[in-house]
């Protein structure tokens, strides 16, 4: 398999630091974090590459202090033994995510510990892990997951940890109304939570032929729809640094209220050079450009 990576951590228009924080690999066994994009479609390592967002809160600058512990901290569980999971059974990587997890929590609560003036500070996050075939995606929050493929459209991998997502659980809204409801940004799960200890869900997804994996904040799908998403996905996928910027771009034009982070991956077997598009495919291609 090959990937071909675009990132960005935007601070948006109405906020003055960024509490957003992204971190991805390619090079696990040597540990060589946050390099550029790759531009173009490099093999995947044996190790598999990684990719973080983070979503910190707190006031000030503790969710950015929140958001970059949180990275920091799964850097060094991945740096330690990480280039060694490979070999590992899904069992053996949904625990070793889940204790990564547990670790950055106990790291910003650690932190909390020492600077009393931060309690309160916090931080989303969503890691996808691409590795022998399969994606493997824990997540705590409501920063998301999504796959894109032309031949089928956007679809979302992760559940946010919400209170909207309880309720649509319940029965007591539709998902529709979940957009636009007053209480959308109320997370029910985070790291540095002082009251309650982080339960990170895991969920495994074996990649298809031109699976595009898209990492964000809510900064974008908080206020942009995922049929815009999707529309804007079927008019770049073929460049994911121009998709990148069109997101981006989407998400600003709503008024740039939130950090913004996008991380976007694409893959394709080692042997091909573009992703074979079906009928439905081309048709949906077709309508997002009308």
């Amino acid at each position: 398999m090959k990937i071909n990576v675009s990132s960005v951590c935007d601070i948006g228009i109405e906020r003055t630091n960024n509490e957003d924080a992204v971190g991805f690999c390619f090079d696990l066994k040597n540990h060589l974090w946050n390099q550029s994009s790759t531009n173009d479609y490099i093999p995947l390592p044996t190790e598999g590459a990684v990719f973080v967002v983070a979503d910190g809160m707190g006031g000030a600058n503790a969710g950015e202090i929140a958001s970059n512990l949180a990275i920091q901290s799964i850097k060094d569980s991945l740096g330690k033994d990480g280039y060694e999971m490979h070999n590992m059974t899904k069992e053996s990587i949904y625990s070793f995510l889940k204790k990564s997890i547990v670790k950055a929590n106990q790291a910003i609560l650690e932190y909390v510990t020492h600077s009393p003036d931060s309690i309160g500070l916090g931080t989303t996050i969503v890691l996808a892990w691409i590795l022998n075939g399969y994606v493997y995606i824990a997540w705590c929050g409501d920063s998301r997951c999504y796959c894109f493929n032309p031949n089928s459209g956007l679809r979302l991998l992760t559940k946010d940890h919400s209170l909207v997502q309880e309720l649509i659980d319940k029965g007591e809204i539709k998902c529709e109304e979940a957009f636009n409801h007053p209480d959308n940004n109320i997370i029910t799960r985070c790291l540095g939570d002082v009251d309650a200890d982080p339960e990170p869900e895991i969920l495994t997804y074996k990649i298809c032929e031109g699976d595009i994996f898209l990492l964000c904040s809510d900064g974008l799908c908080g206020y942009c729809k995922d049929s815009l998403i999707e529309k804007t996905m079927y008019r770049n996928y073929k460049n994911m640094e121009l998709c990148q910027k069109a997101l981006l771009k989407n998400a600003l034009d709503t008024g740039g209220q939130d950090n913004i982070s996008i991380v976007l991956c694409a893959t394709l077997p080692l042997n091909s050079t573009k992703c074979r598009v079906g009928l439905k495919g081309k048709i949906k291609k077709f309508l997002a450009k009308l």
